[in-house]
């Protein structure tokens, strides 16, 4: 068998991993180009006795874990009326659809399909938006340990004194 990224005679077991989205079978060189993709245990296989043997590619691989989307990374949930409160941010500040991408630097498509509800802006986009736009797309939930708790203590001497030293 031949390794499929540098081309050598694979000696000993041939690895699978991922490059850039595709799974190759590789040497022990070629390895640390890509990650390791884990292969199943299958119980019955049987080798052919003569022959050469083909590079078997196995069908998708469930990933062990659930891969993170943007929504992972954000710090609250975005609001359900984003589109409405975006395109009225954009027409209070006197800004076309273009105006507003091009201060943004993105392109205009993006701003007309994000105003249509049609996208969720992501985390980038969004920060955009918002400072742009002098807006808030994200509702934050408030927690119960950020609110703020109000002490009904008085302030004690400690805390309006100043001490000052005196210089000698």
């Amino acid at each position: 068998m031949q390794c499929e990224m540098c081309g050598e005679t694979i000696r000993g077991m041939a690895k699978l991993v991922r490059v850039e989205g595709a799974e190759l079978q590789v040497c022990s060189r070629c390895e640390k180009y890509g990650t390791e993709v884990q292969q199943p245990k299958r119980a019955d296989v049987r080798r052919p006795v003569a022959g050469p043997v083909p590079a078997a590619r196995p069908a998708a691989i469930p990933l062990a874990r659930r891969k993170r989307d943007l929504f992972d990374y954000m710090e609250g949930e975005i609001a359900d009326d984003y589109a409405a409160r975006i395109r009225n941010a954009r027409m209070a500040k006197g800004l076309s659809q273009k105006d507003l991408a091009m201060q943004m630097k993105e392109k205009e498509h993006l701003v007309k399909k994000i105003e249509n509800a049609e996208l969720i802006p992501e985390e980038g986009v969004r920060r955009k938006l918002e400072k742009a736009l002098e807006i808030r797309l994200i509702d934050a939930p408030v927690e119960e340990s950020e609110k703020k708790v109000e002490s009904k203590l008085a302030p004690t001497l400690g805390d309006v004194t100043i001490i000052k030293k005196v210089k000698k």
